[in-house]
């Protein structure tokens, strides 16, 4: 989490006007923190306490914007603090004897959803607005496609007998959901659902 937020940092300090770059990068790079906690045997009683302390100090950086590469951005977004409280609970609910319905979860919404936000704002294509939110061609795409990936690679990996179909179905579940994203909210309702639909998919 540190190199991740020191890229952030950085990137904000070269490219002072990318201000979704930088937030993107802590975005993204929060992701493979939650597999390598599993690989590494991180137990609950340490990793549920970080998690919360971690979306504490994001709630606090959200309020006064201390580290304004992480929250500086030209919407009202309570992303980040949604972000730290969906690992929070998956966490609590999942962690460590479903730690691949915890990974499906953060991941799909680390890369599905922080890859469709750069590529989407970068490459030019049809658009459309829900609740104020501008959605593109591109941008939904990226988030359908990078989420597919994610789950057919964790499905190889952990070798779950799940139907190909089922796992598409939790794909394109993901995608809708990401597409209602007033105030940041699908940073909370994408990895919830991504993560129960692999857990029950799993049981």
């Amino acid at each position: 989490m540190t190199l991740v937020l020191g890229s952030a940092l950085a990137c904000r300090k070269l490219w002072p006007n990318q201000r979704e770059l930088s937030r993107k990068i802590v975005h993204i790079g929060t992701g493979p923190v939650v597999p390598i906690a599993w690989f590494l045997n991180i137990s609950a009683l340490i990793a549920i306490p970080s998690a919360f302390v971690i979306t504490f100090i994001a709630l606090i950086n959200h309020r006064w914007k201390l580290l304004p590469a992480v929250e500086d951005v030209d919407r009202e977004s309570y992303g980040t603090v949604a972000y730290g409280v969906a690992i929070c609970v998956l966490l609590v609910l999942y962690w460590p004897e479903h730690a691949a319905a915890v990974s499906a979860g953060v991941l799909v919404m680390a890369f599905g959803d922080g890859f469709a936000g750069l590529i989407g704002r970068a490459v030019h294509s049809p658009s459309w607005t829900i609740w104020e939110q501008r959605k593109s061609f591109i941008g939904t795409t990226t988030m359908a496609v990078t989420s597919a990936a994610v789950l057919f690679a964790l499905a190889l990996i952990t070798h779950s007998p799940i139907d190909p179909l089922r796992l598409l179905a939790v794909c394109l579940l993901a995608v809708a959901l990401e597409q209602f994203s007033i105030w940041g909210v699908d940073n909370l309702t994408v990895p919830l659902a991504v993560a129960i639909s692999w857990a029950w998919l799993t049981a």
